[in-house]
């Protein structure tokens, strides 16, 4: 027996004795007390690509997309590969840089009538009667293909909004043939690329076969439940 044998032993032995003991020590976790991974896109601003920030991330450039939670980075340029299950835009309520910390001070529905209450000011930003500004934010939740497929979510504001609104158009413009006819297909049926140079575009990659989504079932609808 050589040296790789044994090791690929050990390892296939690892994995059972921890199989039999699948979810253990996470019995009493829930959606609140996880993270969602937020899929960014680099820019010459952004702190990850700044040596002297703290939330600088090794190998960061311009253009790559980072994964917030696992710090991962993605090349920009070849892109990663989603699937929307979710989409949900909201204005989100945040104070001025320096006042408060990286947590908006509220997040309200896009069919609240907040909006009403602001003002345009000078900088484009609708300010409220108490301060602080709205950002009106797409969010779509998905799943990041890859050996293993994660949850995800990809947050659009300011002009990347006409990047929400043309991938919204086009999930919305896909048809199928079924056996009534004409039928538009769950967001979920095709996957689509993200990349990250010169901003963010996106494009229908290829349309989900069924038994790959009988796969993602489960994570589809812990997906969708989250808000």
């Amino acid at each position: 027996m050589n040296q790789v044998q044994r090791k690929e032993e050990a390892g296939a032995l690892a994995t059972n004795l921890f199989e039999a003991d699948a979810n253990a020590g996470s019995q009493n976790m829930t959606q609140e007390d996880l993270a969602l991974p937020f899929l960014k896109v680099l820019g010459q601003l952004s702190p990850e690509v700044n040596k002297q920030n703290a939330k600088f991330i090794n190998g960061a450039e311009p253009g790559m997309i980072v994964n917030s939670v696992t710090k991962e980075l993605y090349d920009g340029s070849k892109g990663i590969n989603v699937i929307p299950v979710h989409y949900e835009r909201q204005y989100v309520e945040w104070q001025d840089r320096g006042q408060s910390g990286n947590a908006p001070v509220a997040i309200h529905s896009a069919d609240s009538d907040i909006v009403s209450t602001t003002t345009r000011d000078k900088s484009w930003k609708d300010r409220l009667p108490n301060g602080n500004y709205l950002e009106n934010t797409a969010n779509h939740f998905v799943i990041l293909m890859g050996k293993s497929p994660s949850t995800a979510l990809i947050s659009m504001k300011a002009t990347q909004l006409k990047i929400s609104r043309k991938w919204n158009s086009i999930m919305m413009g896909l048809k199928l043939q079924g056996k009534n006819g004409l039928f538009t297909p769950p967001t979920y049926s095709h996957i689509y690329k993200e990349h990250g140079l010169d901003g963010m575009y996106l494009k229908l990659v290829r349309l989900q076969i069924k038994v790959f989504m009988r796969s993602l079932k489960a994570l589809l609808k812990k997906t969708a439940r989250v808000k």
